[in-house]
């Protein structure tokens, strides 16, 4: 196979590897990986409306809807009408949200660790900007969304 025909597949094998890991351990604390990353983009601005949030993360609209309702009936996110679009809401992560994050975050540093570990810290960044670089061709819903936003510090 060539590298073009490997790429996807090891891409996919790399986010697959990371999705299942993540859902593992957040598991335990009654969160899923997509819910986690969810709360990381929340935690990144003030009140977004549902919209925005999903194309921050990235994500379909109606996944993002469907988290939120759990994660608002778990006391991590308030959703509350927007004061300029009567058909949008806004979100924004509860004191009980934050904490939980604080939390997750911990519980994923192993995992964010290892990958760091196994690339090294040159080509990680270099890793990173080449994936944003792939999310951004891939996906036009990402032009506007800076691939610095897509990164924690």
């Amino acid at each position: 196979m060539s590298v073009q025909e490997d790429l996807p597949m090891t891409l996919r094998a790399a986010y697959l590897a990371l999705h299942r890991r993540s859902d593992v351990a957040f598991s335990q604390h009654g969160v899923t990986a997509d819910q986690f990353v969810l709360l990381v983009t929340l935690s990144r601005g003030e009140a977004l409306t549902q919209r925005e949030l999903a194309r921050r993360m990235p994500s379909d609209p109606s996944t993002v809807r469907a988290m939120l309702v759990l994660l608002e009936k778990a006391g991590l996110v308030d959703r509350e009408p927007h004061p300029g679009d009567a058909r949008a809401r806004t979100v924004r992560l509860t004191a009980k949200g934050r904490k939980t994050l604080k939390r997750l975050w911990s519980v994923g540093q192993p995992i964010r660790d290892e990958l760091f570990d196994a690339v090294g810290p040159r080509q990680a960044k270099v890793l990173v900007e080449l994936l944003a670089k792939v999310a951004h061709a891939l996906n036009p819903e990402l032009q506007g969304v800076s691939r610095e936003s897509s990164s924690r510090d």
